[in-house]
């Protein structure tokens, strides 16, 4: 398979996980996820089945994500977006970097800041 069409196919796979999780269906992850799958953000398990359990307490499993950008290339998809729960009306700032192998997510990093006041930063966020 050459990188492009890698690419592409990581992007999808990342696309329809990211929509189904959005959506509600953390039971998405038992699929997308590797068995060993590697966290990398402080505080966050490996393990699927230990992500799985913490993600689905965490806020992100019962906020609203908005996608701004998805990039994909060989192994790796990065998805940007805007995550906003009712308690935070601004909302964060979130850059998730996937990396797959044999259409599975392999290992995890994200990017996240608090989105500030917009007179902080005339030119937006996204």
């Amino acid at each position: 398979m050459s990188d492009n069409s890698k690419a592409a196919r990581n992007k999808q796979l990342a696309l329809h996980g990211f929509t189904q999780f959005a959506a509600g269906n953390i039971d998405v992850l038992r699929t997308l996820l590797a068995e060993d799958f590697i966290e990398h953000s402080p505080g966050n398990p490996s393990g699927r089945e230990a992500f799985i359990a913490y993600i689905a307490e965490a806020p992100v499993a019962r906020a609203r994500l908005d996608l701004k950008r998805v990039i994909a290339d060989g192994d790796h998809v990065v998805m940007h977006y805007h995550m906003v729960t009712d308690d935070d009306p601004r909302g964060t700032a979130v850059v998730d970097i996937w990396r797959l192998v044999d259409e599975q997510i392999v290992e995890h990093w994200d990017v996240v800041q608090p989105v500030p006041d917009a007179a902080q930063v005339p030119q937006g966020m996204f």
